[in-house]
């Protein structure tokens, strides 16, 4: 792999385990929209590693998870794919202010479990990837 790519896969990789460790500590301060925000923040990070790592090209500036595991053509099961469209969507950083607060009064403590306890998984699942490839 080029140096210059080898080093923006080592960022997105290193940068999305940092995230992850972020939403674990969210998670345990019940910030229950904050974690589910950097979940979606380190899935897409390790998505975009594993992107430049197959086209040698920089990272898309796109946050949809669905099409950046497209983009390194995954075998994604429908379910997997489903659970990506929902986490697709806890990115609302910049949406309006009445976006962020359904977001906020969704995230109780049991959707917030369910969808990072599935987070983990893609995560880990994504990680081995790296070794594949």
């Amino acid at each position: 792999m080029i140096v210059k790519f080898k080093k923006q896969v080592d960022y997105w990789r290193k940068s999305a385990e940092k995230n992850f460790q972020a939403a674990q500590v969210l998670f345990d301060n019940r910030h229950y929209d904050s974690c589910l925000f950097f979940c979606h923040l380190a899935l897409e990070k390790m998505l975009k590693g594993l992107v430049v790592m197959a086209t040698k090209k920089e990272a898309p500036y796109i946050h949809d998870l669905v099409k950046l595991a497209n983009l390194v053509d995954l075998k994604l099961e429908e379910k997997s794919v489903k659970q990506l469209r929902i986490i697709t969507t806890f990115n609302i950083a910049g949406r309006y202010q009445e976006e962020k607060l359904a977001f906020y009064k969704r995230c109780t403590k049991d959707y917030t479990l369910k969808y990072f306890d599935i987070s983990k998984k893609l995560f880990l699942w994504l990680k081995k990837e790296y070794s594949k490839k």
